[in-house]
C-alpha cells in the first residue's frame, strides 16, 4: 500500500497543534519530528504530554533525530504515539531500540542522507519498518538528494516482503514522489510541500494523484 504521511518538524506546541488541527480533517496517519539539537543543529518541542489529546483519533508515529532515541520511547507511548523510528547514527544499541520499541508500538530505524544500509544491524524481519533519509536530517524545506533512492533500492532487493514499508522523508513533493515510489518506496514524507501553500489538503490530493498514476 502506498501511503503519504504528512510531517510536522516545529519548535513550539502551538505551532505544532496548529498544523495537526490544519491536518486533521483528512490525514489520519502523522509524522512527527523530534530533534534534540545533539543529532543535528536543531531542535523541536519535545514534551509528549500534549500530544494525548489527539492520539485517540491520529495515529502518530515519532521520528526520533535525538541522541539515545531508547529513551524517548515510554514517555511518547505514554502519550499515544503508536510508531517509533529511530535514528542508528546516535544510538548505541540497535536490538536494544528495536525490543524495547515492540513492547509499545510498531518500530523502525532511520538512516541520514551519509548513512548507509550495511549500518543496519537488527535483521530486517525484527522490524516493522525502515525510513530513508532523502536530504540530510535537520531542517524542514531542503532540496531532495536523488542519490540516496539507491539505498532505498538496494533494501527493496534485500527485503523478501515486497509489501515491506520503506518510508523516505526529505524534500518529497509532486515531481520527487514518483522518483522515491519507482526506487520501492511505499511511505512517503511530505513537510513542507504540503504547507508552502494555503492549502495542504490540495497539495495532499495533489500528492496522491501522482501516486496513483
Amino acid at each position: 500500500m502506498l501511503e503519504i504521511i504528512p510531517g510536522i518538524l516545529e519548535k513550539t506546541w502551538e505551532e505544532a497543534e496548529k498544523k495537526i488541527e490544519m491536518l486533521s480533517p483528512f490525514a489520519k496517519v502523522m509524522h512527527i519530528d523530534l530533534l534534540d539539537g545533539k543529532f543535528a543543529p536543531n531542535t523541536t518541542f519535545l514534551d509528549p504530554k500534549p500530544f494525548k489529546k489527539y492520539s485517540k483519533d491520529i495515529f502518530f508515529e515519532l521520528h526520533m533525530m535525538v541522541e539515545e532515541p531508547v529513551q524517548y520511547l515510554k514517555p511518547f507511548a505514554d502519550a499515544g504515539f503508536r510508531r517509533f523510528l529511530g535514528h542508528v547514527e546516535k544510538m548505541s544499541d540497535q536490538a536494544e531500540f528495536v525490543a524495547q520499541g515492540q513492547l509499545l508500538g510498531e518500530v523502525g530505524l532511520a538512516i541520514d542522507g551519509k548513512t548507509t544500509i550495511d549500518d543496519i544491524k537488527v535483521p530486517y524481519d525484527d522490524l516493522d519498518c525502515l525510513l530513508v533519509m532523502t536530504i540530510n536530517a535537520g531542517f524542514s524545506g531542503q532540496q531532495f538528494m536523488p542519490k540516496h533512492l539507491e539505498k532505498v533500492k538496494a533494501l527493496r532487493s534485500k527485503i523478501q516482503n515486497q509489501f515491506f514499508p520503506i518510508e523516505v522523508d526529505g524534500g518529497v513533493n509532486d515531481l520527487t514522489i514518483v522518483q522515491a515510489k519507482n526506487a520501492g518506496a511505499n511511505r512517503f514524507v511530505a513537510t513542507s510541500f504540503l504547507f508552502g501553500q494555503e492549502n495542504p489538503q490540495k497539495q495532499f490530493q495533489a500528492l496522491s494523484h501522482r501516486i496513483a498514476v
